[in-house]
């Protein structure tokens, strides 16, 4: 991911106080890209370091990222929650598993929303209430494997739905169509309705830009 990213990698972990697990990764990961990344790092101006995970969480706190970060379990879904919250909003955040898969290069995805259920939300709505949750890593969950299930089968033009999919997303939150999380986000608690949209109002918004994007790619074909 590094690699193809072009961003530099770090390993967080409390090696100095878990001197057997932790320190145990420290190792594995520093031996793996020294046999097998490290040439392919310098090519891309891309670099691998350990940093114990303290020193790590103070800087993603005043840096404006531009990293890789490896952490283990916990650590990952602690810290996770903490970036996805301070860019805005848990419902932005996406999780794709990798594993390698049976053959050589092939490799076995599992995609998903990272956040939990907003039971409140459905709740209003099962009593037939607007509600205005945001959809947005839901909708990545599928247009992330979606992109993987085209490249598996050589089918691009799955892949740039998924991708036109997606920037929709964006665009419509970046024109200021957006539901109510992000709207608190920028506004603050003070954030009115005029400022957000209901759950089906941004997946209508969305669904126009989709096929928007989608027009504007058959017509230049």
């Amino acid at each position: 991911m590094a690699i193809d990213r072009k961003l530099p990698l770090y390993l967080g972990t409390k090696s100095t106080v878990i001197s057997t697990y932790d320190a145990y990764w420290d190792k594995i990961f520093l031996a793996v890209y020294e046999a097998e990344y490290k040439p392919a790092f310098e090519a891309a101006g891309i670099w691998y370091e350990h940093r114990l995970v303290d020193d790590m969480v103070a800087q993603l706190v005043k840096m404006e990222g531009g990293l890789i970060l490896a952490l283990g379990n916990m650590l990952g879904d602690i810290i996770s929650d903490l970036v996805a919250q301070g860019c805005g909003s848990l419902a932005l955040m996406s999780s794709v598993l990798v594993a390698k898969g049976d053959k050589p290069g092939d490799f076995v995805y599992e995609s998903e929303a990272a956040h939990g259920t907003v039971t409140r939300h459905f709740r209003q709505h099962q009593q037939g209430k607007a509600t205005s949750t945001n959809p947005v890593a839901s909708i990545y969950a599928w247009t992330r494997g979606l992109i993987h299930r085209a490249q598996l089968d050589g089918t691009p033009e799955l892949e740039a739905f998924a991708q036109n999919l997606e920037a929709a997303c964006i665009d419509s939150v970046v024109g200021g169509v957006m539901t109510k999380d992000l709207a608190i986000s920028i506004h603050g608690n003070a954030a009115g309705p005029e400022t957000y949209v209901t759950t089906n109002e941004y997946i209508a918004e969305v669904a126009r830009r989709l096929a928007a994007r989608q027009a504007t790619a058959r017509a230049s074909l």
